[in-house]
């Protein structure tokens, strides 16, 4: 069935194609109306005069309000004015997991320059001090970009992120209150207004059935609270039962939401524009809960004064905006705020803005996800959709909620389902065309990616729990998991074709099949998240250990052959193989996890973080009684104390180290030592201990006919005797 393409809104102009990332942010939706309003006080608040760090503009919402669609389209609009690209990163997982702030800034940096060395985690991940917060932050000075910052949880996800230049611009939506960075005032989304409403119903549902009824279209808006989630479903089951009067479609949604409302005993969900009052209340709320912190000094000068300070941002009505950002009145609002701030409140806050910690009130506390209540017409009308369902569509659906991050494309949809991949492209395709997935950008490769709306996820969790048998679930999990060894498997071989097919298994299914490195390149390259998140989705579960251990093993050997195989990717892999390793009690190969993890702190320059490690892979080698495993973490960490410029206790490490090597015969590694103690000798002054030292190497170099090392340490002796005959 033909759509219509109607809009409100210009879209995006041509300018802004050549800008760099638009491609990250989220499809488009084939129709897009109303929002004037709303996009009119984003306009006005990016156009705003800043100082101090770079101005951030809030979009707040209920899921399914279109908040995400909404901050795209904003962001295609103005994209030419910010040069140096896009970047987009969500904060929040589907599931309403929180992304860490020094997660997502290890993703927005590898966005703005794929080659950059991307720093290793610090001790925390949370903070302005975090090293790939302080790497973002240096990386976008001087630079114009849009940071697109979708679902944020709350402030201390956002204000680490912060570039201290006013040039680049941040976007974040958010379903509740945003309470804890100055200067933010939020534009609400309500629903959307009749005559929005009216257009995305008739374009969605198509004929004259919309036309014909508008007193049937506007009770099926009410219904919905006028929200787009929810119309865009109800217009799917409309399109599904043809025969269907759009008046009835309205009293069917009402009837169950009414249902819902009477198991659950909840209050029936507001009307369209009630959005705006719930997150409005939510906000009132944390301030009386105590945590919204203290007014900036500015502010309580310009009470003091008796002038009227910067409030909250009023209530949006249906496809109203509250007062936008800039603290101007959005269209058809009276104007408040720092207008009316005197001249000294003005200067306290300009004296403010350049130090970092000013930006931020003190104390913001980590916000749980907004649910979305049982009885909300979203969910009624997710709940009609899902009832006619073709039985494969909707397992797959519920399957979806078990692939990494939540996002699948026919390849590993495939393998949960256990489906033929042409099958499953057709079966996503058709809930997409429902509504009932959204699109995401395609795979390096153009294959369509899918993902579970984070709205209907608690529900499809709930209905996979309740209609599939717990084994079913494991088996999809196990699935995908070999899905993805024998696709890395088949990647590293098209990479390193000397190595072998490795697993030695058939090859794969054509749908399947990467046709060469240079597809495997970006296949791996493009997937890294997603393998990345499967294994570690595995690992918390603990109960496919083997299947996920397999796919670490698999990405270890070939993510460096992409060439691009950032250190940090290998730091959160081998952190994976430690965990298993405690988990399920094998010292040995946890102690070859924290050398691991030594030697990249060690590489980074990171040196007492790296000593740390090193002192814990002793531990757990001494308890699987490995000598050779022991000598390597005593020799390691005395590199650490060698590099620290702690000579007495690399002496001490580096003769622990001797005495084992010794013990085990290790003849090579015993004259590197013997040097290494000679040279912490030196660096004590006790020459003559360094002397005799060096001398032991030389003599065990002999035994071993090694020429270059004897040339090596014979100089290092010469220049030590040079330098004592000389005084020093």
């Amino acid at each position: 069935m033909a759509r219509k393409t109607a809009t409100m809104d210009p879209g995006p102009g041509a300018p802004a194609g050549a800008v760099p990332g638009l491609e990250r942010l989220p499809a488009a939706p084939t129709l897009f109306v109303g929002r004037r309003a709303e996009l009119a006080a984003l306009r006005a608040a990016a156009a705003r005069p800043a100082s101090g760090r770079c101005p951030v503009l809030v979009l707040a919402g209920r899921p399914g309000s279109g908040r995400t669609v909404l901050a795209a389209r904003f962001a295609r609009t103005v994209a030419a004015d910010y040069p140096d690209g896009v970047l987009f990163v969500r904060l929040s997982a589907p599931d309403g997991g929180r992304v860490a702030p020094a997660r997502a800034a290890r993703l927005l940096l590898e966005q703005l320059d794929p080659q950059t060395a991307v720093p290793l985690p610090g001790t925390g991940e949370d903070g302005r001090d975090e090293p790939g917060c302080v790497a973002l932050r240096e990386a976008l000075a001087g630079l114009r970009v849009l940071l697109v910052l979708d679902d944020v949880r709350d402030a201390g996800q956002v204000w680490p992120l912060l570039a201290d230049e006013p040039g680049c611009l941040v976007l974040a939506t958010t379903a509740g209150p945003l309470t804890g960075i100055e200067d933010i005032d939020p534009v609400i989304l309500g629903g959307l207004d009749r005559q929005a409403s009216g257009e995305l119903l008739a374009d969605l549902v198509g004929g004259t059935r919309i036309s014909c009824d508008p007193v049937g279209g506007a009770d099926l808006a009410e219904a919905c609270a006028s929200r787009p989630a929810a119309l865009r479903l109800m217009a799917g089951w409309l399109r599904g039962n043809p025969k269907i009067a759009v008046t009835e479609a309205a009293r069917e949604l009402n009837r169950v939401v009414g249902e819902e409302t009477a198991v659950t005993g909840a209050v029936a969900e507001p009307a369209a524009g009630g959005e705006a009052a719930a997150v409005a209340s939510s906000k009132e709320k944390e301030k009386e809960k105590g945590r919204a912190p203290k007014k900036r000094e500015g502010e309580r000068a310009a009470k003091a004064s008796g002038a009227p300070s910067a409030g909250p941002a009023g209530a949006a009505g249906p496809g109203g905006a509250a007062r936008g950002p800039s603290g101007k009145a959005a269209p058809g609002k009276p104007a408040e705020g720092r207008a009316g701030e005197p001249a000294a409140a003005a200067a306290a806050v300009t004296e403010s803005a350049g130090d970092p910690a000013a930006w931020v009130k003190p104390g913001p506390e980590p916000a749980e996800p907004v649910p979305v209540p049982d009885n909300d017409p979203l969910l009624g009308a997710f709940s009609l959709l899902y009832r006619g369902l073709p039985a494969a569509q909707a397992r797959m659906l519920r399957t979806l909620t078990l692939a990494p991050a939540q996002t699948a494309d026919p390849r590993t949809a495939s393998a949960l389902v256990g489906c033929p991949v042409p099958d499953a492209a057709a079966t996503l395709a058709a809930l997409a065309e429902r509504e009932l997935l959204g699109e995401e950008a395609p795979t390096a490769d153009g294959t369509p990616r899918y993902r579970v709306p984070g709205r209907l996820y608690p529900r499809l969790v709930r209905l996979r729990e309740q209609e599939d048998r717990p084994t079913e679930t494991e088996l999809a999990r196990a699935r995908l998991l070999e899905r993805l060894v024998r696709l890395t498997e088949s990647a590293r071989a098209l990479l390193d074709p000397a190595a072998g097919p490795g697993s030695g298994q058939d090859p794969l299914p054509a749908p399947l099949r990467l046709r060469s490195a240079a597809h495997a390149r970006e296949w791996l390259l493009g997937e890294r998240e997603l393998l990345l998140g499967a294994v570690a989705d595995a690992i918390g579960q603990g109960d496919l250990d083997g299947s996920a251990g397999r796919l670490v093993t698999a990405l270890l050997r070939a993510l460096p052959l992409t060439g691009a195989a950032a250190p940090t990717d290998l730091y959160r892999l081998h952190e994976l193989v430690l965990t298993v390793a405690e988990r399920n009690g094998r010292p040995r190969r946890a102690s070859a996890a924290l050398l691991n993890l030594g030697d990249l702190q060690a590489s980074a320059g990171r040196w007492e973080q790296a000593a740390a490690h090193y002192r814990a892979a002793l531990e757990h080698a001494r308890r699987a009684d490995d000598e050779p495993l022991c000598a390597r973490a005593l020799e390691s960490a005395a590199n650490c104390h060698r590099a620290l410029g702690d000579a007495v206790r690399a002496a001490d490490w580096y003769g622990r180290a001797l005495g084992l090597r010794q013990a085990l015969g290790d003849h090579a590694a015993e004259a590197r030592l013997l040097a290494r103690v000679a040279e912490a000798h030196t660096a004590q002054r006790r020459f003559d201990e360094a002397d005799r030292e060096y001398r032991a190497a030389l003599a065990v170099l002999r035994r071993l006919g090694d020429e270059r090392g004897l040339e090596a340490v014979g100089g290092a002796l010469a220049d030590l005797r040079e330098r004592v005959d000389a005084g020093w």
